[in-house]
């Protein structure tokens, strides 16, 4: 199954990001305390995001002063989305986003929601393409798990291999107050 990008979880991801208040204690209850005020550190110190359009184009694009993180939202209550199914379209579209962040020396990450899920942060970030070579975002993305890709070269995400969000932007934000991070 392929996961989908409905836009009730781009919506989420977005208000997560852009630091909407409600959202991010709400997404909070399910972290460690230590874990919990670090994400609430998103109310002060958010994103702009830009939601996409298109087939084949970014759902989210995130801005900061420091860096732009193009992102593609995929849900699934599986553990697995293979991106065979569908006829292949996640698998085109994978391609097409590496070609994209690789003339401009971005990367694109990926977003895995995993529906249904209670106990545990439901959300997961992976690297879809090779990091930048200098610059923060390089350092950055250097800690993101990658895409899984199998025998046949086809993309895979294991929501189980992911990073979770709240370490992702806890990581983030940490990496962006190293004094001369950006010169490497």
């Amino acid at each position: 199954m392929v996961g989908r990008a409905s836009s009730a979880y781009e919506r989420e991801l977005r208000a997560l990001l852009e630091g909407e208040p409600t959202a991010v204690r709400a997404y909070g209850r399910n972290l460690e305390p230590g874990e919990r005020a670090s994400f609430e550190q998103l109310i002060r110190e958010p994103y702009l995001v830009i939601r996409g359009a298109g087939s084949l184009g970014f759902d989210l694009v995130a801005l900061r002063r420091e860096f732009a993180l193009p992102l593609e939202v995929k849900a699934s209550s599986e553990a697995v989305i293979r991106f065979t199914a569908a006829s292949g379209r996640a698998d085109a579209q994978l391609a097409a986003h590496r070609r994209a962040v690789g003339r401009v020396g971005l990367t694109v990450l990926y977003a895995y929601r995993r529906i249904g899920l209670r106990s545990e942060e439901p959300w997961r970030m992976f690297l879809a393409s090779a990091p930048p070579d200098t610059g923060v975002l390089r350092v950055i993305c250097r800690r993101v798990p990658p895409v899984s890709t199998t025998r046949d070269g086809h993309g895979i995400l294991r929501w189980e291999e992911g990073m979770p969000l709240s370490r992702f932007l806890d990581t983030a934000r940490f990496l962006l107050r190293r004094p001369g991070l950006a010169a490497t």
